[in-house]
């Protein structure tokens, strides 16, 4: 099967590559609702009319621009990429080439990457998924920093335990289009867990959130930050984009600014919910049983024998771009609000 999601163009022809993954792009059935299908319409400029052509024009882009780059380019793959940029064809090739290149600027993120490698971590309750969606679909994401003891094991690993959530997530088009919440409870954190994340992992970060992974996030909800919050966003600020920013709400103490943001209705009882106690394990469970699937489409992009992606211009003064900031090909992405 991993062979069947993949392919690794250079001297053969596009027409080779077509007939090997015919089979998957006639496989693909839209799972969208008709009232979803209707909101990609309208907020993401998707035409099911047009869908596979424009699948099929990204992926000859790809194919062009790219022939070294290995990659899935099934439909389904493709679609995340196209919907997370409003179908605008070179945002979307240039977010896929940040998707791989932030793999290789962070190899220890990405290396043995899968659940059971993580499992401590989802264990000690860092990082769950609320079972219910809110009233606009979306999941929601709760990060509980202050379960995370340095000592134990580092910054790392709660980086790599958030990205294997949001590949599990992404796979749902409901996600892809409607995108996902954060909740941070950031109840006992203190010097010892705010000293590990300085510039250089927030920049990461931030490049993968931003601008190398394609999900929506719709908004960003802090509750019980301390007073050292103020400098940890203070190392996010200047890397985040103005829309992203003006996502961010800061709710303190107060449950019911909280619930003003998060329906109560899908909050657990920790947040005065109705939804009965946070369940840590649910989630922690969905990702295991999903390790296989993830060994078969979750892959490093095959490299050109310099050791650089095709086509990825990389002088001395942007290296940097290993952070995964965008290319010049994709600088006009930030004229966009997604």
């Amino acid at each position: 099967m991993a062979q069947d999601n993949e392919t690794s163009l250079g001297s053969s022809s596009v027409s080779t590559s077509w007939e090997a993954d015919s089979t998957l792009q006639e496989n693909y059935v839209c799972s969208l609702t008709p009232e979803l299908i209707q909101k990609a319409r309208e907020e993401l400029q998707e035409k099911p009319e047009w869908r596979l052509r424009d699948v099929q024009a990204l992926r000859d882009m790809i194919w062009k621009d790219y022939p070294n780059l290995r990659t899935r380019v099934d439909d389904a793959f493709l679609l995340r990429f196209l919907r997370a940029r409003k179908f605008d064809y070179d945002r979307a090739l240039q977010l896929l080439v940040n998707y791989y290149s932030c793999r290789k600027g962070w190899p220890e993120l990405f290396k043995d990457l899968k659940a059971s490698a993580v499992k401590p971590l989802l264990d000690s309750g860092f990082l769950t998924v609320l079972p219910h969606s809110d009233a606009e679909g979306r999941r929601v994401v709760c990060i509980r920093p202050g379960r995370w003891n340095p000592r134990d094991y580092p910054i790392t690993e709660n980086i790599r335990a958030m990205y294997l959530s949001l590949e599990k997530l992404i796979e749902s088009e409901e996600t892809q289009v409607n995108g996902i919440v954060i909740l941070a409870d950031y109840e006992g954190v203190g010097l010892s867990q705010a000293s590990h994340f300085g510039p250089f992992i927030a920049k990461k970060v931030i490049g993968i959130l931003q601008d190398g992974f394609p999900i929506r996030i719709k908004a960003v909800n802090i509750i019980n930050e301390p007073r050292i919050f103020k400098g940890i966003f203070a190392i996010l600020k200047p890397f985040l984009k103005e829309k992203i920013v003006k996502r961010f709400f800061l709710h303190g103490s107060d449950l019911h600014s909280l619930q003003s943001n998060v329906p109560k209705t899908i909050l657990p009882d920790e947040y005065g919910g109705t939804a009965g106690k946070l369940d840590t394990s649910s989630w922690s469970q969905t990702l295991l049983a999903s390790e296989n699937d993830f060994a078969q489409g979750f892959y490093q992009a095959e490299l050109t024998r310099d050791g650089s992606l095709q086509g990825l211009v990389m002088n001395d003064s942007e290296s940097d771009y290993l952070q995964c900031e965008e290319s010049a090909r994709g600088v006009k992405s930030q004229l966009y609000c997604y």
